[in-house]
């Protein structure tokens, strides 16, 4: 017995359509059709295999922060992500470098759900 790969991440979201525009806007992620569940919802592509399935209806707070609940996603050019954020006015803090040697930036979306970009470390 093995586990294969990471399938999806799923968060819940307060307004479905305002964190769509959110993740296709800011993050510019490509939307995934999406099975006919009987609560709100979609579903986004993440690199090649990966999805972000956004399920709506949230209730109770989000509880994230770059030190706590997020996910990461690693990305080619963070300097180029960098000038994207600042350009759609994005709430995000500024490129860091972790201690391995790897670049970040954490951005929050509109119901407080911290996602890391990152580099690699060289």
């Amino acid at each position: 017995m093995k586990i294969l790969e990471l399938n999806h991440v799923a968060i819940v979201v307060a307004d479905v359509e305002r964190s769509c525009s959110f993740y296709s806007r800011v993050l510019k992620l490509t939307s995934l059709p999406r099975p006919a569940f009987d609560f709100p919802g979609a579903w986004f592509r993440l690199g090649v295999n990966q999805e972000l399935h956004l399920i709506g209806e949230r209730g109770e707070s989000v509880t994230a922060g770059p030190r706590g609940n997020h996910f990461a996603l690693q990305v080619q050019d963070l300097t180029a992500w960098e000038q994207h954020l600042r350009n759609v006015g994005a709430d995000s803090q500024p490129k860091k470098q972790r201690p391995d040697g790897a670049w970040q930036i954490f951005v929050r979306d509109p119901d407080g759900h911290y996602i890391e970009l990152f580099t690699p470390p060289a």
